[in-house]
């Protein structure tokens, strides 16, 4: 599978931009995640970030939650996880799958025994919400050296509230790009995007050279349109997963994200 830092490599030579759809995995069922993919990969998605479930997701919102809560429900763990991209991947998926996680689950699950199932199955990137660059417990250590060695890709948050001496630091530890949190606070979609996000894009874009993506509250086409300019890629998230929470069917939820990321990935093309 191509590595995320490669085909971001290959959108910037063409003049593109990535965009990137998160679903949190498991939610309604793990079978329901393999369809949804796949629905995204056709309709043009660049990178998929699959959310693992956990009991106390502190950096998301209501939306993403509660489909933590439906996926726990439903029994989803990383084992059942994995299985499902492999499942993905035997159906020619080739989308690059992120695994946004806490630390939590990985070291329940064992942190070198994550690396190889995740390189084994088809993850390129992980993103721990609660695993900065400087980490240096024992175990964070141990979880940062056994992805390097399985070529699994990092990715580390990049905020508002970042000091500057710090941006470096995350620029050179990311690996597939960074991911600027849009604002403060937890994940959800919000009707406006902040008043300075473009300023504060602008001001990191001159300092850091690596892939941008930006990410947290943004759910409309115009606002992946506005931002498209100062960044190398859109994320969006909790617009999606309501789509679960809210449509009578799974039929209804997946024909409707998937007309949503096409209306998504459009916006981010050249006029």
């Amino acid at each position: 599978m191509k590595p995320i830092s490669l085909l971001m490599a290959e959108l910037k030579e063409k003049g593109e931009k990535a965009f990137i759809a998160y679903i949190t995995a498991g939610d309604p069922d793990l079978n329901s995640t393999v369809e949804l993919v796949q629905a995204l990969s056709e309709a043009g998605t660049d990178i998929i970030e699959l959310g693992v479930p956990f009991s106390d997701p502190l950096a998301d919102g209501p939306t993403n939650q509660k489909a933590s809560e439906r996926a726990l429900k439903n029994g989803c763990n990383l084992g059942g996880i994995f299985e499902a991209v492999q499942e993905i991947r035997k159906r020619g998926i080739e989308t690059p799958l992120v695994l946004f996680s806490y630390l939590n689950p990985i070291y329940k699950y064992g942190v070198e025994r994550f690396a190889k199932r995740a390189k084994e199955v088809g993850i390129q990137s992980v993103l721990s919400v609660d695993l900065t660059p400087e980490s240096f417990t024992n175990e964070e250590v141990k979880f940062k050296l056994a992805c390097e060695r399985e070529g699994i890709e990092p990715i580390f948050l990049l905020s508002p509230t970042s000091l500057k001496s710090r941006w470096k630091i995350i620029e050179r530890e990311s690996k597939s790009f960074i991911y600027y949190v849009s604002r403060t606070g937890t994940t959800g979609a919000k009707a406006e995007i902040s008043d300075t996000l473009i300023e504060e894009l602008k001001m990191v874009r001159k300092e850091v050279k690596k892939p941008l993506v930006v990410g947290f509250g943004i759910s409309k086409v115009d606002q992946v349109k506005s931002l498209s300019p100062y960044c190398d890629g859109v994320i969006v998230g909790s617009a999606l997963v309501k789509e679960l929470e809210e449509s009578r069917t799974f039929s209804i939820a997946k024909n409707k994200i998937f007309n949503l990321a096409t209306h998504f990935k459009k916006a981010l093309e050249k006029d």
